[in-house]
């Protein structure tokens, strides 16, 4: 397994990030953990807390009260505004032609992860593109504006 590590060629402006967090309801957290320790729970329910349908995807975690897990995108009941990447660099090109495939709007890859041909073939597909960035970081600094 080889770990890629890029810079983002290209990347949301800020007002395009606060269009997207303004106007989507429904985020895919690909990788969402069932553990609270890990950062991809605690931006999940960070998210949940602030209005959004939060939907976890992680075929190896185990659903409790108020959590459902999803095993793919593809088994989110209806469409989803954004799908919020937290998987190793080599996941991303695969779980972007999913989020092509179902309708998605958004691809956001959390803070540290990038892939430029991803990002290209999503934007080239329609969709938004925001790169190394944190949703909950992007989120609470719309509550400074």
């Amino acid at each position: 397994m080889s770990e890629r590590c890029e810079l983002p060629q290209s990347n949301a402006t800020t007002d395009e990030i606060r269009d997207v967090l303004k106007t989507a309801r429904r985020i895919a957290v690909v990788g969402h953990s069932d553990n609270p320790a890990r950062d991809s729970h605690r931006v999940g329910r960070y998210l949940a807390a602030h209005g959004y349908q939060v939907f976890p995807v992680n075929p190896n975690a185990r659903s409790a009260p108020g959590l459902k897990f999803y095993p793919d995108l593809a088994s989110i009941p209806g469409a989803v505004d954004i799908v919020d990447i937290f998987r190793r660099p080599e996941a991303i090109p695969a779980i972007v032609d999913e989020a092509i495939r179902l309708g998605a709007k958004t691809i956001w890859m959390q803070e540290g992860l990038a892939d430029n041909a991803a990002a290209r073939k999503a934007r080239a597909a329609g969709l938004r593109v925001v790169m190394s960035r944190c949703i909950m970081k992007e989120h609470l600094a719309l509550d400074r504006d």
